[in-house]
């Protein structure tokens, strides 16, 4: 048994023979260990960065909320203003109110005020602070100029858009006509009123994004908003009925959300209809919208990390295999294993750890590139940011797998005998190369096969598993890329996908559409199909869940995904996302509800309806509350409005049970620009009957084309990143074989002296290494392509079910040729010059150690 003493005094021993031979051989290996450094270094640092990055940017909208200090539900209402009645409401922290009875025109002639094409089309809205909202609550962001002073009452800021809308620009000075409700209800009110109840010049100050208006679908993109502050507002907005927006910021957050909405529901005022509108949805939706950039980035830095273990092992292992007869020596003087060990692993683990702190560094310097995507415009915390989590992770998973690694591959060299004679490898003749010569195939091929294929049983054996294995995954990379990425360009080039099953749809702002004009419909010779639907919200289970209410077995609907279509009374198809909040599945029943017994006849009795299947449901519905989205909604039938509810809510040319929008399908092979046109002749027809009835003069039908859900808007307006991040991940593929293969043909050198001692010409060596090449790419392509494919089809459909998008993966043909042309070009091109470097080497230098 060996005495502490003496074992520690042999651990001291073989620690400073290690750090004196280490001393002494640094001169020849510093670039080994300079390389290694630089390759965890850069390759690590760019994985870090891009996994921080990915973590930064998906959660870059709730970072920017949280700064706004925004409510978590908000309620608008055409009655008298409840905020003190809301504000007293069990879990409800603060009301912040905001006014949409702020009627500001431009003047016009003769004293009269204009009325500008974005204000009369519902594109743009005014809207009026009262009691701080947008400025201290729901706080939105400036895009240029400052804020409005909320103590002024000639100061106002814009949305972007809306400034756009009406060709004002941040300074500029505009007068103003503002007319209360009471005014602004009368017919011809210009004429009636040509005296104003304020008339000022306004100075618009900046130009904002509000805190829900980021990334919206393009259902909520409108209205575009201009806001005026609290001190003008109250000159306007008195007590009477108006139109108020009220946000409310909970006790719990969204854990009391179902209580709260049901206290407010009892406590509005007999007759009132209502409408949600719940942060977290918006916010759950924009997320989802940016997961492609971060599962992209975040994808992208796991294939670098790999690429940064896989190539820095590389150079690791042959850095040791260089040292291999240095410790030969060592160990044939007397040194023990511990003693090689330590001489063998000081450099490079040394390496490795400079190399990994190096990588947190530059993860850390790229952090200002993010987040990417559309909220990097208003992100609060940009600059740089230290992702504790994910750059301690890395520094830990770099440092100790790539130290693992040389440990193994020192221990295992340093336990060789001193004495072992190395075997020398020549082209024999085996089962590969037996077929090969069988079918005819020049003796260039056959030693190419040998070499792509046969591991020679000598030391510096050339890594021929590694070299197939890294030509599949390349190709297999990239393909998995074009894949998912063709995927994404179908999705967002077919509605159908993402619930627009029809190609148009004739609607009205907040109104709807006579039923007069919806019959011409069903004579159009463009059309082959259409539905008449209206849109509301209603309580699932105590739920706010926004709906599409529809007949029976329609013949125009949204895209299923499981089940079927509403067929009968008591049924509801539902998104997928709502399912899942609903915590239901098919078959099982719900309980339906809309007011309360006392608001009848504005009241929906508690109605059982059984969930029929679910639905990629498109973005569609009113304005300023929970509409439909992707996942998110539900279809009910008609019918579940009693009579007395519909007579109460319907305008005087909707009383003739028109409806809110009309789904209309084209016929395969209508001319596009005489069908829209053919619609729109529909769509004017119903504009003249509303205008011919009381009060319908402020309505428009209009014929409106897709309407993209905030996903899509994002995939649609995220420009080249995708690309980028797509040939980034290419790339990193491509340097990992290219890499393999240089090492593969660098250590066929010995092979190739001696095929040149046999009498082999350069131009037969480098014949030999390009079917080595050619086999190694074709390998890739047969194994690569179908196993890209897959991954790539089963990580769009996984990806798809996440976003509630009707799974369809779609392969790009093409593509997969070129990629399998390209595999043989590219692995022929790679190893041409080492090939062409070994055909000129000396064989005599080459086998001088033999």
């Amino acid at each position: 048994m060996t005495d502490p003493a003496t074992q520690a005094h042999g651990e001291s021993r073989a620690a400073h023979v290690g750090w004196f031979w280490f001393r002494a051989n640094f001169a020849r290996r510093w670039a080994n260990y300079l390389t290694i450094v630089v390759l965890v270094g850069a390759i690590g640092g760019l994985a870090l960065g891009s996994v921080a990055s990915a973590r930064r940017t998906q959660s870059s909208y709730n970072t920017f909320l949280a700064s706004t200090n925004p409510s978590d539900l908000e309620v608008t209402l055409y009655a008298p203003n409840i905020a003190g009645v809301l504000a007293h409401l069990p879990h409800v922290r603060h009301v912040g109110v905001a006014s949409y009875s702020v009627n500001a025109f431009p003047p016009g002639k003769k004293g009269m005020p204009a009325f500008p094409k974005a204000l009369v089309n519902g594109t743009v809205a005014n809207v009026g602070s009262l009691n701080g909202e947008f400025f201290t609550q729901d706080r939105v962001a400036i895009v240029s100029g400052r804020m409005a002073n909320p103590k002024k009452e000639d100061e106002f800021v814009a949305d972007a858009y809306a400034a756009k809308a009406m060709g004002w620009h941040v300074g500029e000075r505009i007068p103003m006509y503002f007319y209360t409700d009471a005014q602004a209800d009368v017919a011809n009110f210009g004429v009636v009123y040509k005296k104003p109840a304020v008339s000022l010049t306004m100075h618009l100050v900046g130009t904002v994004i509000p805190n829900n208006d980021v990334l919206l679908d393009q259902v909520d993109r409108e209205p575009e908003l201009i806001i005026f502050t609290p001190t003008l507002t109250k000159l306007i907005v008195n007590n009477g009925l108006h139109y108020n927006d009220y946000g409310l910021q909970l006790d719990g957050g969204m854990r009391n959300l179902s209580a709260v909405e049901r206290e407010i529901i009892a406590k509005l005022p007999s007759g009132t209809t209502y409408s949600f509108h719940i942060t977290s949805a918006v916010a759950a939706e924009v997320n989802r919208s940016l997961e492609p950039d971060s599962i992209s980035l975040g994808v992208f830095g796991l294939i670098a990390g790999l690429a940064a273990l896989i190539i820095a092992g590389g150079v690791i292992a042959r850095g040791l295999q260089k040292e291999a007869r240095d410790i030969e020596v060592l160990r044939a003087l007397g040194g023990s294993p511990s003693m090689t060990s330590f001489a063998s692993l000081l450099g490079p683990v040394s390496a490795v750890l400079l190399g990994a702190f190096l990588a947190v560094g530059v993860a850390f310097a790229l952090s200002p590139l993010s987040p990417i995507g559309p909220v990097r415009a208003v992100y609060p915390d940009g600059g740089f940011a230290f992702d504790g989590l994910v750059l301690a992770s890395g520094f830990a998973v770099l440092a100790v797998i790539l130290i693992a690694v040389t440990v193994a591959i020192a221990l295992r060299r340093s336990r060789r005998s001193a004495g072992r004679r190395r075997s020398i490898s020549v082209p024999m003749v085996s089962r590969a190369s037996r077929l090969a010569a069988d079918i005819g195939l020049p003796v260039t091929a056959v030693v190419g096969l040998r070499f792509a294929l046969e591991r020679p049983n000598d030391r510096d054996a050339a890594p021929v598993r590694s070299a197939l294995i890294g030509a599949v995954l390349a190709v297999m990379i990239v393909i998995t890329t074009l894949t998912f990425g063709n995927s994404l360009g179908t999705l967002v080039s077919h509605p159908s996908l993402y619930g627009w099953n029809w190609n148009y749809v004739i609607t009205g702002n907040g109104e709807g559409v006579p039923p007069q004009a919806s019959k011409l419909l069903s004579t159009d010779p463009y059309v082959a199909a259409w539905s008449g639907d209206n849109f509301a919200n209603a309580q699932f289970n105590g739920v706010t869940v926004p709906i599409i209410l529809t007949t029976y077995n329609a013949k125009v609907t949204a895209p299923l995904l499981s089940g079927h279509e509403v067929r009968g009374p008591g049924q509801v198809v539902l998104g997928a996302e709502t399912m899942q909040e609903l915590h239901k599945h098919l078959g099982q029943t719900i309980i339906a509800t809309y007011g309360t017994k006392k608001d009848y006849p504005v009241y929906v009795p508690p109605t059982k309806l059984t969930i029929v299947g679910t639905a990629t449901l498109p973005a569609i519905g009113g304005t300023l509350s929970l509409h439909t989205s992707m996942g998110v909604g539900a279809i009910i039938p008609l019918n579940i409005e009693p009579p007395a509810f519909k007579k109460f809510i319907r305008t005087p040319y909707e009383a003739l049970n028109g409806y809110s929008a009309d789904f209309v399908r084209l016929k395969t092979g209508a001319p596009p620009a005489l069908a829209l046109a053919s619609l729109r002749k529909i769509a004017r027809y119903g504009q003249k009957l509303i205008t011919a009835t009381p009060n319908g003069g402020g309505s428009t039908d209009y014929v409106q084309g897709v309407l993209y859900p905030a996903e899509i808007e994002n995939y649609r307006t995220i420009g080249l990143i995708p690309d980028l991040l797509a040939f980034a991940l290419a790339l990193s593929a491509v340097v990992a074989l290219g890499l393999t293969l240089i090492a593969s043909v660098h250590r066929r050198r010995r092979d190739l002296a001696l095929l040149r001692t046999l009498g082999f010409t350069g131009r037969q060596l480098l014949s030999a290494v390009a079917w080595q090449a050619s086999v190694a790419g074709a390998i890739g392509a047969i194994f690569g392509i179908p196993l890209g494919i897959l991954a790539g089809r089963w990580l769009w459909t996984l990806f798809a079910d996440n976003i509630y998008a009707v799974p369809h993966p779609t392969v790009p043909v093409l593509s997969l040729v070129i990629v399998a042309a390209a595999a043989l070009v590219l692995a022929n091109v790679v190893a041409a010059w080492p090939g062409r470097n070994a055909a000129k080497t000396s064989s005599a230098q080459v086998l001088r150690g033999e």
